[in-house]
């Protein structure tokens, strides 16, 4: 009988959660469920304490419940002895591989837990999750070796919680293919086995002057897969002061790992820019920027550029840069296809880097799912000399007024790998470049800067001498002049050139830039974003000899 009421009370406290963003009074009733909830773990076999039911509309009730009481966080609450621990130091605590979870069944994953300390300084729960039931993984100071770390693990709490976990797949039980760890932020691989950019949960108010707000993955519920599927779920719950949400996450390993994400949002309050599906990568040298290149290695990012599909089918490559100033910029857009920080660049002769790879770090697309409406992919690049700063964000921006009480669903793929699952046909952009401008061997009588954009793929190998193809270039101000378009047999391709000449100001300039013939596209669309120097540092660089 009482798993049968265990169920109608779930049903009753859904509706009751409906009806209270409507009418507080019924507030009070939450008692009720609770209180038989609680009996039901006393008296039936089945369903003790330390094992509860669970599926993700639970999960949603408990979000959108979660929303209405004031914010608690419990960042900081963690023993002195793992608050100040080096970053070497933390590296000592390591999990118990012998522990893992699923390690004495079928399942072709496994999971590990990560201990608390360093940056992660939030306890979180992690619950088992097995034919409908939850049971929490308690603390234990035997799950964990602490090697060189000088932490005592004879002195800590039964009750310190983990910092989240990762997951290993059958191809290779040394390597993790995912990892949850720090507020909502996770990360992933595909066939490269290579860690790179990360994700987050959710973002608030990036970029504004009232401050970043950082929501919190603060449960987990890993669902113990099936014997020998190839699929693993993870349920989450997210808390901040701003908002709550409840997360599905699918995730299939491959060539490209996919992750189906559906989430749910419920505002506590007002939010000023809300950031659905928000990518973090770093970008400190490339082609295009080398403002911070006095590093002996050419290139140092994890992404180079910004894809996106918008709805009306173009498909637009944004070059990223690392700017002296915060640099803001939006893409409009109405039921976007998809969008994503691409690291395209794949030749380790452009980075020379054998520590960490920079050319196997993956990609990450998103592909909508279900209806995001009108809005805007925006990108945020924030100035870097060090490249563990992560100083590139993007993420959907809806354009509808995010108010307390509301109720968002967002479905998306997240697809990690070094290719994006969606292609769009048309050639694409293969290096950016950028210099002075002007012709080579004549004095400069003014300043203007340089741009080449090498395109290749899709149709540009069949094109001949005379089939017109001509180089689309717009610009926000200024003057464009010294365009030209030439093959580029090595990669198949062609290069587009020209000089921009700015106005007076320092204003921001927008450009785009596409190959044509006969009117037909035949490139994505190139967009960058140049901020001209000041007057005084236009320099013309001409040589003596010239006159």
């Amino acid at each position: 009988m009482c798993n049968g009421l265990l169920e109608l009370i779930v049903a009753m406290r859904s509706i009751l959660i409906r009806v209270t963003q409507k009418r507080n009074i019924l507030r009070p009733l939450f008692l009720l469920p609770i209180f038989f909830v609680s009996s039901c773990a006393h008296t039936a076999g089945s369903i003790t304490q330390s094992e509860k039911a669970f599926d993700y509309a639970w999960l949603k009730g408990q979000a959108r419940s979660l929303s209405v009481e004031a914010y608690q966080g419990h960042e900081g609450e963690i023993p002195e002895s793992l608050r100040n621990l080096s970053w070497d130091q933390y590296q000592e605590l390591r999990y118990d591989r012998e522990q893992a979870i699923w390690t004495d069944s079928a399942s072709l994953f496994r999971a590990e837990l990560f201990h608390l300390g360093l940056y992660f300084k939030t306890p979180v729960k992690i619950h088992r999750l097995h034919n409908g039931k939850a049971t929490e993984i308690p603390y234990s100071t035997e799950q964990f070796d602490y090697g060189k770390s000088g932490v005592k693990g004879s002195k800590l709490p039964e009750d310190v919680g983990f910092a989240g976990f990762r997951y290993h797949f059958h191809t290779d039980w040394e390597r993790d293919i995912l990892s949850f760890l720090g507020a909502s932020y996770f990360r992933a691989v595909g066939t490269e086995m290579q860690y790179g950019l990360s994700a987050r949960g959710l973002a608030i108010d990036t970029a504004l002057p009232s401050g970043e707000e950082f929501p919190v993955f603060t449960q987990f519920w890993l669902q113990e897969p099936e014997a020998k599927g190839g699929t693993a779920t993870v349920y989450a719950l997210l808390d901040t002061p701003s908002a709550t949400g409840a997360y599905q996450f699918t995730i299939t390993p491959g060539d490209n790992l996919v992750m189906k994400v559906d989430a749910a949002i419920y505002p506590r309050k007002k939010i000023e820019r809300l950031g659905v599906a928000p990518l973090t990568s770093m970008y400190m040298i490339g082609e295009n920027d080398r403002r911070a290149g006095w590093d002996w290695r050419p290139e140092i990012h994890d992404s180079d550029g910004l894809l996106i599909n918008t709805g009306a089918g173009e498909w637009i490559w944004r070059p990223l840069t690392n700017p002296e100033q915060l640099q803001f910029n939006a893409y409009q857009d109405n039921q976007p296809k998809g969008f994503g920080l691409m690291q395209r660049d794949r030749n380790f002769e452009h980075y020379l880097d054998d520590g960490v790879f920079y050319e196997k770090r993956p990609s990450l697309w998103i592909e909508p799912l279900n209806h995001w409406g009108e809005g805007s992919v925006q990108l945020v690049e924030i100035p870097t000399l060090d490249e563990t700063f992560d100083n590139i964000v993007a993420f959907w921006n809806p354009s509808k007024p995010v108010a307390a009480g509301e109720e968002l669903l967002f479905s998306y793929n997240m697809v990690w790998g070094s290719q994006p699952p969606s292609q769009s046909g048309l050639a694409k952009v293969a290096d950016t470049y950028t210099g002075i401008g002007g012709v080579v061997g004549q004095k400069r009588k003014y300043y203007s800067k340089r741009f080449v954009v090498d395109f290749a793929g899709g149709n540009l190998p069949m094109i001949g001498e005379g089939a017109g193809l001509k180089a689309k270039v717009t610009a926000s101000s200024g003057k464009v002049e010294l365009t030209s378009v030439r093959p580029q047999h090595h990669l198949g391709g062609f290069r587009a050139m020209f000089d921009l000449v700015p106005g007076a100001s320092q204003d921001p300039v927008t450009i785009r830039l596409y190959l044509e013939s006969g009117g037909a596209p035949l490139t994505e669309t190139w967009v960058y974003q140049w901020i001209p120097p000041a007057k005084a540092d236009r320099k013309l660089h001409n040589a003596g000899h010239l006159k």
